[in-house]
Parts: C-alpha cells; sequence; structure tokens
C-alpha cells in the first residue's frame, strides 16, 4: 500500500465522534445532574475555569484528572460515575449510582456535588435534574401510581419510548429542593446502553429547553423598547408626509433610532441564534425517543407543543419584528434622505441662479468699465499723439489744435479695437 501524508486534525476529528458516548446504566439505579452556565455579562467564558472546578470535584475522591484542554471526562468518583461536558455556553455534570433507592428522588443523591464545590462554580445554575430508574413492573398499574405520588398530575408527560423499551415521565416542575424529577421504567430486555441513552437525551431535552427560554427571557425584556421605538418610528413616518417639517431634523431622528435598533439587533443575535439552535435540538431529542401514547397520557412532544412552542414563537417574532423594523427604518432614513437631497438640490439651483445673475451684473459693470477704460486710454493715446505731430504746424499750416482733432478718431477707434481684440483672446 502506497504511503500517504495525513491531514494532521484527521484523527482528532475522526475520534470526536466517539469522544462523548452515552452512560451505560442498569435498573434499578439514580442519577444526579446540574448544567451550569457562567453569567451573561461575563465579556468571554473561561474554559479553564470549568475544567479547575471539575479538578476541584475529582481531587476531593482522589479521581485521576483529565487530559489539558479536555471537553468532556468520565471516570469513577467513591461509588458514583461521572460524565462531565464542557459545552458552547455551559458545563453538565451527571453523576449515577447502581442499587435500590431507598427514598425515589431523595435530595441526598444530590450530595454527591458538595455544597461548598457548587458555590464556588464558575457560573449559575441552570438546571438540576434528579432521576430515578426502576424495573417497570409487569402491571401498568403499578406506572399509574408512582407517577401520581412523585408528580403533579396537571403537567404530567409520559409516554413508552423506542418502541416499548422504557417508559419515561416528568413534569417539568422544580420541587422543595430545587430539582426537578424524571422517571424511567425500564422493561426487562432493555440494555444498560439505551437505558444510558433515554437517561442521556432526557437530561440534554431539558437542558437545551431551559437555555432556550433565555431567547423568551431576552424578548420580554426588550419588548418595551421595541414598543416604544416602534411608536416613534411610525410618528416619523408620517411626519415625513408634511411639508412643513423639517427634513433634516426628521433625518437626525431617523437616523437615531435606526442606531438604537441595530445596536438592540447585535446585542440579540447570538441570543436569537442560539435559541433556534436550541428549539431545534430538543425537538431532535424528542423525536428521536420514538414517543408512543402511554394510557392516555400527554407525550413529552405534546407537552413541548402546548407549553414550550409559544414561547419560541414569540422569540421568533419578536426577532422578526426587530429585523422588519430596522428595514423600515432605514428604507425611511433613505426615502427621507433622498428628499434632503432634492431639497438641497433646488436649493443649489437658486443659489446657482443668484450666482448668475450676479455674474451678469458684473459683466455689465465690466463693460461699462470697459467703455471708461477705452475713454482714458484714448485721452492719453491722443495726448501722445499730438506731442508727435505738433512739429508738422509749421509743415503743414495747421494749428496744433486741429492736428489733435484730426487724430483723435483714428485713436480712439483703435484703442478701442485693442481693447476689443484683447477681451475676446481672454475670453
Amino acid at each position: 500500500m502506497s504511503s500517504i501524508s495525513d491531514h494532521p486534525l484527521r484523527y482528532k476529528l475522526a475520534n470526536e465522534l466517539h469522544a462523548r458516548p452515552f452512560p451505560s446504566m442498569k435498573a434499578p439505579c439514580s442519577a444526579a445532574y446540574v448544567a451550569i452556565k457562567q453569567p451573561e455579562d461575563a465579556v468571554s467564558r473561561d474554559r479553564a475555569q470549568d475544567l479547575a472546578h471539575l479538578t476541584a470535584l475529582l481531587d476531593r475522591h482522589g479521581a485521576p484528572h483529565p487530559q489539558p484542554g479536555a471537553t468532556h471526562y468520565y471516570g469513577q468518583i467513591g461509588k458514583y460515575w461521572l460524565k462531565w461536558e464542557q459545552h458552547t455556553e455551559f458545563v453538565t455534570y451527571t453523576a449515577f449510582s447502581d442499587g435500590v433507592v431507598a427514598r425515589p428522588f431523595d435530595p441526598a443523591e444530590f450530595d454527591v456535588f458538595p455544597s461548598d464545590w457548587l458555590e464556588n462554580a464558575p457560573g449559575q445554575r441552570m438546571t438540576s435534574i434528579l432521576l430515578n430508574i426502576v424495573p417497570r413492573p409487569a402491571e401498568d398499574v403499578a406506572v399509574t401510581g408512582s407517577l401520581d405520588e412523585w408528580f403533579v398530575s396537571e403537567s404530567l408527560a409520559a409516554s413508552e419510548v423506542l418502541d416499548g423499551a422504557a417508559i419515561m415521565a416528568g413534569d417539568f416542575r422544580i420541587d422543595l429542593n430545587g430539582h426537578l424529577r424524571f422517571a424511567v421504567f425500564a422493561g426487562a430486555q432493555t440494555g444498560a446502553r439505551r437505558i444510558g441513552r433515554i437517561v442521556q437525551r432526557l437530561c440534554e431535552i431539558e437542558t437545551y429547553k431551559t437555555m432556550s427560554m433565555l431567547g423568551f427571557a431576552r424578548v420580554r425584556a426588550l419588548q418595551p423598547g421595541l414598543n416604544e421605538l416602534d411608536t416613534k418610528l411610525t410618528g416619523l413616518m408620517g411626519t415625513m408626509s408634511d411639508e412643513r417639517a423639517s427634513a433634516e431634523e426628521t433625518l437626525h431622528d431617523l437616523l437615531s433610532i435606526s442606531a438604537e435598533l441595530e445596536t438592540l439587533s447585535a446585542r440579540s443575535s447570538f441570543r436569537f441564534g442560539a435559541t433556534g439552535a436550541y428549539e431545534a435540538l430538543v425537538d431532535q431529542r424528542i423525536a428521536a425517543l420514538r414517543e408512543e401514547r402511554f394510557q392516555g397520557r400527554q407525550q413529552f412532544g405534546e407537552f413541548m407543543m402546548r407549553r414550550y412552542a409559544p414561547a419560541m414563537r414569540t422569540v421568533h417574532s419578536a426577532e422578526a419584528r426587530l429585523e422588519a423594523m430596522s428595514s423600515r427604518s432605514i428604507r425611511a432614513s433613505n426615502l427621507l434622505r433622498t428628499r434632503v437631497d432634492v431639497e438641497r438640490s433646488a436649493q443649489n439651483q437658486t443659489l446657482l441662479e443668484s450666482m448668475d445673475k450676479r455674474s451678469d451684473l458684473q459683466l455689465r459693470l465690466q463693460r461699462t468699465v470697459e467703455g471708461l477704460s477705452v475713454v482714458a486710454i484714448s485721452y492719453y493715446a491722443v495726448s501722445l499723439v499730438g506731442y508727435l505731430l505738433y512739429p508738422l504746424t509749421q509743415a503743414t499750416g495747421m494749428s496744433k489744435g486741429m492736428l489733435t482733432a484730426l487724430a483723435t478718431v483714428p485713436v480712439v477707434l483703435l484703442v478701442w479695437w485693442l481693447v476689443r481684440r484683447l477681451r475676446k483672446s481672454v475670453e
């Protein structure tokens, strides 16, 4: 086989597809999950802090450290297995242990994450989950009894997933201990890796749902400002049709509104884009579970359609509104700028006409002065010619006055012709 040089990133890129395997979990077991996000006002996310925070947790249990610059980790800490993942905006910790839990959703299961360690986290908790994974009872009545005991029925979503491999349930409510609850009833034939995939997807659905709701919160904060700017923009566009209003002042106000809209758009573009991406991930994770109805209860997809989708439509509507307002302000500014240019052209035309009149007056004055200059030059020229002709008085018998009179007309005509020729050559 002929040798060929590999791209330096070939193996790294190929291994990235296998770097984050699903956890392997056997029923019965429990899991604790937390997602931490650095504050919105952080200038830039420091990934080294996330890695240092993970290392601090591992040191408490004497567990080996991840590789430098790692974005994922899987290892054992005490009786738990820990799965850590670093994402674009947040990091997640999943700790799970095998065995029967004496008390379902016992908050003590979250003690794997010490309180002082959580207080020193480089960010804020976006969501935390307690998961209870138990074998599926032979009778569905037992499942119904557990669901009625563990969850709020009004918002409970429960469905069979992966062709009947398990039943998953949750009410998406935060309990008194600050955690959400999800339950998985795994079938007898369901393998450990499949259970791990179900648990992983449940955590991802909740995390991506929460992250996408940040866009909804951003829209609520933007709504009063958008309403105010929309009112101003509509008023200014009405002012444009009033010929008595100053076009330049209206243009200045329009440009100010356009600048505010562009600033809002720039500050919100990332959050709106991230919201759309997270929404797509939520839909994909739910679709991958292949839900089937369980005892007539609402499915996760139906819950999202009724409770989650309206919030996402609000975000998309606000994004479209902001873009439409920005485009409208730009179009209005262009129209008003055209009007200002036309008015300035009219003013320039008036100014040019005034300059033409001044030039005409100046030309007339120049011609008047030119006539006077002919007279003045002729006067001095006749005097000089007279001095030249005075010696001829004795030869001709003419007086000096007669000779001067005879020379005046030719001299004046000659001076006039020379001045006119000079003016034509200049023009």
